[in-house]
């Protein structure tokens, strides 16, 4: 076996402590995955408001009590709490950063109650930048590289080469950044990077200064010693297409020697129907009508009539443009006419849920609509639908599509990033899913109904194409040896 690195991998969420979305799966499953190939990978990750410490676990360190920071101008106390996340075989070691100035409250990025954005969420991250690379004098345990995640560790990169340069302990760490969605660029007013501490040479093009603003992103983007995304795919897109570039294909372009594409894997020992405890009945791809158990209740749950025969169509997302919500209220009612049922669960903008709920009320007997996020109901969706729908406008990799796959439930996607990477359409020997190219709402309606008219008139086809989606294996272990030679390249290891 290669030898290992020791990666201290920084994250802003990381789930069972916080969750808003993919994010916070990979940043549980990804170190373990790693650990288990003999690694030795360590997560920090923010303390959001009050958690239940007795049941996750969380641990006071006398010794790492009350440290300080300089951070944003001014002294800043802080302390550090450890937890463990454990797999089937593999655990990770946590620290949590706990701090009364930027994370006493409940919210991730925004405040839970009025569902705005902290209007300090500049200072919260370069504190947590900080702070990330500050512990590791304190703990006295030294990686090989630091891997960050998203905007909110954007900063890191540049500390490293710049503030922390003549630190000896500090100034030989390598630093690893991945996209793994390139909207969201922590972009703010240029008058806040005084804050920062960072040299002015960092305000320019070539650092951080973008479109007028100052963007963590785009920092990251320049001083990373590497950088990766979710998917061969996406990783192609966002540095080729002024679609996808989100305004920086230009400097993705620029570094695409050093940008690498690198599908998310799931953990299976969560997301599978074998042993998932969450999901009423248990099955195996030889066991499909234990599927349609799943279906019943969950049809009964919202008071809708079961039928076999009749195909129940999930959906599990983010309620915004870019998951593809503008084609589905167009299509909706013309939808809402074929013969189906459609549960829906997530959280997003306004307008799609007050759409959603209106809806809901109008076509009760065939539409459920949740708004919010629920654990358990995702993985009874997954279980109970026959058909995942995902028409994203763009999906760096796409968790969902794959959960659905080894749940038997087809999914039908747009052909873009980590979907185009995971299915194959339903024409080739291989299919597993049904594919669209142009977003368009009329393309959208049409390859449903094509799904539609298999599901009723060709079961054998069907089954087929349900059997070798759950056949395939999308685990951590390819991703991880391939992150695993991404580590070396980055740490210039022989």
């Amino acid at each position: 076996m290669a030898k290992g690195f020791n990666v201290l991998f920084v994250t802003s969420e990381v789930f069972p402590y916080s969750k808003t979305g993919g994010l916070a799966d990979i940043s549980n499953s990804l170190p373990q995955a790693l650990n288990s190939l003999g690694n030795d990978v360590r997560i920090v990750t923010p303390k959001y408001g009050q958690l239940d410490e007795r049941k996750l676990q969380i641990h006071e360190i006398k010794r790492l009590k009350d440290l300080k920071i300089n951070a944003n101008g001014k002294e800043t106390k802080f302390s550090i709490k450890s937890s463990f996340i454990h797999g089937k075989n593999t655990k990770a070691q946590m620290y949590l950063l706990e701090n009364q100035d930027y994370f006493k409250n409940k919210g991730i990025y925004q405040n839970s109650k009025t569902k705005k954005d902290f209007p300090n969420n500049d200072e919260r991250y370069i504190f947590f930048c900080k702070a990330a690379i500050e512990i590791l004098e304190i703990l006295q345990w030294k990686p090989d590289v630091i891997h960050c995640n998203d905007w909110q560790t954007g900063l890191i990169p540049a500390f490293i080469k710049t503030v922390y340069n003549n630190n000896d302990y500090l100034k030989n760490i390598k630093t690893l950044f991945t996209i793994h969605n390139l909207a969201y660029q922590g972009n703010f007013p240029k008058s806040m990077f005084a804050k920062t501490g960072l040299p002015e040479s960092v305000l320019t093009d070539k650092g951080g200064l973008h479109f007028g603003q100052f963007s963590f992103l785009k920092t990251a983007l320049n001083f990373a010693d590497k950088i990766s995304t979710v998917s061969e795919k996406y990783s192609e897109e966002i540095r080729s297409d002024k679609d996808f570039g989100c305004g920086l294909e230009d400097v993705l372009n620029a570094r695409k020697k050093d940008l690498t594409g690198i599908l998310n894997g799931i953990d299976y020992s969560i997301w599978n129907p074998v042993v998932d405890k969450l999901i009423p009945y248990r099955y195996t791809y030889q066991e499909i009508p234990l599927k349609y158990e799943n279906k019943r209740e969950l049809l009964e749950k919202y008071k809708m009539i079961y039928d076999e025969e009749i195909p129940l169509l999930g959906i599990i997302s983010r309620l915004v443009d870019q998951k593809g919500f503008d084609l589905i209220e167009k299509i909706l009612p013309q939808l809402m006419k074929e013969d189906i049922k459609l549960i829906i669960l997530g959280d997003g903008e306004e307008k799609y849920q007050k759409f959603l709920k209106k809806a809901e009320k109008k076509y009760k007997n065939k539409l459920a609509v949740e708004i919010g996020f629920d654990e358990t109901l995702a993985h009874q969706i997954e279980a109970a639908s026959d058909m995942f729908l995902m028409p994203s406008k763009y999906e760096p990799c796409g968790l969902n599509q794959m959960y659905s796959l080894r749940y038997g439930t087809v999914p039908i996607v747009r052909n873009t990033g980590g979907l185009a990477d995971t299915i194959v359409d339903y024409r080739k020997p291989n299919g597993n899913g049904f594919l669209f190219n142009k977003y368009d709402s009329d393309e959208l309606l049409k390859i449903i109904q094509t799904a539609l008219n298999m599901f009723k008139n060709d079961k054998a086809k069907w089954n087929k194409l349900l059997r070798q989606g759950m056949s395939l294996d999308f685990s951590w272990k390819v991703s991880a040896k391939k992150y695993m030679k991404l580590y070396k390249t980055v740490s210039g290891s022989k």
